[in-house]
């Protein structure tokens, strides 16, 4: 299908380039090898388009490309390299010739390769990819972890007797139905297990959220949560180390009463009384290890979600890396366990889609902490919650993350940030309005947050959106 050049334009005027579309201003030439690896990295992200003859920062305009003047002959090149077919055509705009190629998607459950290489798009280049996603890739199709049984052919007292039933019918508020059969019913359509001819076999799903012990089910005991709190701000002397015993359902309050009893306290004087106060808001923590165990990847061998508690930050991290950025995760979601996902909310475990890292950065905004970091290592992401600090002790890593967090928080609240809803973020006062400025100054220059407004000159009424708005 042909672009038209209002098509084009449109394209042009997109937010930010991504894993679909990339541009390239090629004037004269384009490196055929370049050209290959991009076609399958976009193809391996779910296809895409190549644009070459415009700039790729915005304002994008058209300059004109004298690459690949043939395109029938890439086109054809394309498909002896890869194997697989690319559309290449040109658009004459009034500014110059535009060459685009029209990649399309993987096949589920493949991933391409160029020259032994599995590529993915990495901001403006092509990169390798992790062995979490290529994992995540070629598990398409098959038969979810979840869904696999992990103890077959139990009796209906066994599934009661290793699955706490009441428990669930307490979350989701129901009736305890009135016979054994009502419950296997209930059970088997959430499928939590599975009929097997007069026996049943209990799927991990079943387990991992229902198990009054994980130990009696040998494939998910290094399953469980582990809790370690250190003394001091390193990892030298551990205090307690402690692993879950239950599924994460039914054991999510108390894991969740247990670490909030592990965390530290401030002493805080108000009205001349003394009361403590959590170094952590607990519905930051909840949602941070409810997020951690609904994300992690179960495909990870020997790895669990790891609480561990210093004497200044919380860190809280699960196996895999994430489907999605970590600059994202405000305006974004994407689990790779949707059925996990949608059990734990019902169960008001955990929030509606994409509203948990909000409620994050809005209560470490009101407890004046640190911004929370969300970090992604070579198999876990992590996410970090820091103890109070004054905007004097912030170095400017800080502050600029807590720029950005409090900007997409407004975005996502349909409110632009000004210099004073960031004020009141630190809680400064009007004098520090320049201190300020320059914090949103550096949050520009790292390009993740710009003007609303171009066209307003004064600084007194200028507001700010992220990178991707």
């Amino acid at each position: 299908m042909s672009i038209s050049i209002p098509e084009l334009e449109r394209l042009m005027a997109a937010p930010r380039e991504d894993e679909h579309l990339e541009f390239k201003e090629a004037k004269n030439q384009y490196d055929t090898t370049k050209l290959y690896r991009y076609c399958v990295a976009l193809a391996n992200e779910g296809g895409g388009r190549f644009i070459l003859g415009v700039t790729d920062k915005k304002p994008r305009r058209v300059v004109g490309s004298t690459a690949f003047p043939n395109t029938s002959n890439i086109q054809a090149k394309i498909f002896e390299k890869l194997r697989f077919r690319v559309d290449v055509e040109e658009v004459s705009h009034p500014d110059g010739r535009v060459v685009i190629f029209q990649i399309p998607s993987r096949p589920a459950g493949t991933a391409y390769q160029f020259e032994g290489a599995y590529l993915m798009r990495s901001t403006e280049d092509t990169v390798s990819m992790t062995e979490d996603r290529l994992r995540s890739i070629f598990s398409e199709g098959k038969a979810d972890w979840l869904a696999q049984n992990t103890m077959q052919g139990c009796s209906a007292d066994e599934v009661v007797r290793l699955l706490d039933s009441q428990s669930y019918f307490d979350l989701l508020k129901l009736p305890y139905p009135a016979n054994r059969e009502g419950v296997l019913d209930r059970f088997e359509r959430e499928r939590l297990i599975v009929r097997q001819g007069e026996q049943w076999g209990i799927t991990s799903l079943g387990a991992i959220l229902l198990a009054k012990r994980l130990d009696e089910f040998p494939d998910l005991a290094r399953k469980a949560p582990r809790v370690i709190v250190y003394e001091g701000t390193s990892k030298l002397h551990t205090r307690l180390d402690k692993p879950g015993s239950k599924g994460y359902a039914v054991g999510f309050e108390g894991l969740i009463d247990f670490v909030n009893g592990q965390i530290p306290s401030n002493e805080v004087i108000e009205t001349a009384l003394r009361h403590e106060v959590k170094m952590f808001p607990e519905i930051a923590v909840r949602e941070l290890v409810a997020n951690a165990l609904i994300h992690q990847d179960f495909m990870e061998s020997g790895s669990s979600v790891m609480i561990e508690i210093y004497s200044d930050r919380i860190e809280i991290a699960n196996p895999g890396k994430p489907f999605i950025p970590p600059e994202r995760f405000i305006d974004e979601y994407q689990s790779r366990n949707e059925r996990l996902a949608d059990l734990m909310r019902r169960m008001g475990i955990c929030e509606e889609k994409g509203s948990g890292v909000d409620k994050v950065i809005h209560a470490a905004e009101v407890y004046q902490l640190p911004a929370p970091d969300f970090r992604i290592g070579e198999r876990h992401t992590k996410a970090i919650l820091f103890s109070h600090k004054e905007f004097e002790e912030m170095d400017r890593n800080d502050r600029i993350r807590a720029c950005y967090q409090h900007c997409c928080l407004r975005y996502v609240m349909n409110q632009k940030m000004t210099n004073q809803s960031l004020r009141d973020r630190f809680k400064l006062p009007e004098k520090k309005t320049e201190s300020v400025s320059r914090v949103i100054r550096d949050t520009m220059d790292a390009e993740i947050i710009k003007l609303a407004d171009p066209t307003i000159t004064s600084l007194r009424y200028r507001s700010y959106v992220p990178f991707w708005a």
